[in-house]
């Protein structure tokens, strides 16, 4: 018989973007998504918030689907393809010959409370743009944002965080798709 200390976790997973300005430029290169570096307090399944900004907890009963990084590497992918301004989009392991690498840094990705019952949803992440034929960066941009939950339950914790994602999600494809574009090398024909 195995010994239960509570209830299981429940697990939660947040969405890719769908919706772009049609006016993002269709881009005939190929981008490999990296999973995103982080510090080993990020780098969990569990959901982390904080009350003292010196120190992390994690939500007792709620993890993601898979680690954050991966979570988010996923995401990114998803919401490139859901572009539909790009040939090929993936990550390093399918073996796809890119143009341009991804690289990005998960820097914030919990919930708030700072003496407050809701919470703050906090999400940064650093994006850098690399030229694949010269491993030479060609931008870097830190995505940040912070949506206040509607409410103290886990769900509405967790709406929280797939709103400010989700907008980080949007602005960095936005903006990698843009950048990259501009600093493609022209065929001549």
């Amino acid at each position: 018989m195995l010994l239960s200390s509570g209830p299981p976790p429940a697990y939660f997973t947040l969405s890719p973007k769908s919706t772009f300005d049609e006016n993002l430029p269709t881009v005939d290169w190929q981008l490999v998504v990296e999973k995103p570096v982080t510090s080993g307090s990020l780098a969990t399944q569990r959901v982390a918030l904080t009350q003292d900004p010196m120190q992390i907890e994690y939500f007792a009963n709620a993890r993601w689907s898979e680690a954050a990084p991966q979570l988010i590497q996923t995401l990114l992918v998803e919401s490139f393809e859901n572009s539909n301004k790009i040939v090929a989009v993936g990550r390093q392991a399918i073996g796809l010959r890119s143009d341009f690498n991804l690289k990005s840094e998960l820097r914030e990705f919990q919930a708030e409370y700072g003496g407050d019952k809701v919470p703050t949803v906090r999400v940064r992440i650093n994006a850098k743009i690399i030229r694949q034929a010269r491993r030479q960066i060609i931008a870097s941009r830190t995505f940040e944002k912070q949506v206040k939950a509607k409410g103290s339950s886990m769900a509405a914790v967790i709406r929280a965080f797939d709103n400010a994602l989700g907008k980080i999600l949007k602005r960095i494809v936005g903006w990698t798709l843009i950048t990259a574009d501009a600093a493609k090398p022209r065929r001549s024909g």
